[in-house]
């Protein structure tokens, strides 16, 4: 699969995102190691923090499927440029995605911009900060 198709995928799932608050929604399609490709969209609640973004239901939809292992993700919003993750998003993204991961971002107008992880959330908090649990 190629970085179009997936951006694709992305831009085909923000159509089913549930944002009446908002109104901006987002799709992000996951491409996992194995093959399968998991979307997300956005999905908002009245109490806002317990909505969850697209990057996360994807990567969450993912990992309930027993898939831990992920190649590239895309990510697409109408937006003026290529749309960033949130904060919350790039710290559970770090949690799974080996820092070199390649992550598509796109806008209303298909301009894609390419970055690794680590150039999403350099110097991010790791499971191995927190120490020897024993």
């Amino acid at each position: 699969m190629n970085n179009i198709e997936l951006v694709d995928k992305a831009t085909d799932i923000k159509h089913k995102a549930y944002v009446p608050y908002s109104e901006f929604p987002v799709g992000a399609a996951l491409l996992s190691h194995s093959g399968k490709i998991y979307t997300g969209c956005n999905i908002e609640n009245a109490a806002y923090p317990v909505s969850c973004c697209a990057e996360r239901v994807a990567i969450f939809k993912a990992i309930a499927d027993g898939e831990y292992a992920f190649t590239e993700m895309a990510v697409a919003a109408d937006t003026e440029r290529p749309v960033p993750p949130c904060g919350s998003c790039r710290q559970v993204m770090s949690e799974f995605f080996d820092s070199d991961m390649k992550i598509h971002l796109t806008n209303v107008d298909h301009h894609t911009k390419t970055v690794t992880m680590e150039e999403l959330l350099p110097f991010s908090f790791q499971p191995d900060d927190l120490g020897d649990r024993s």
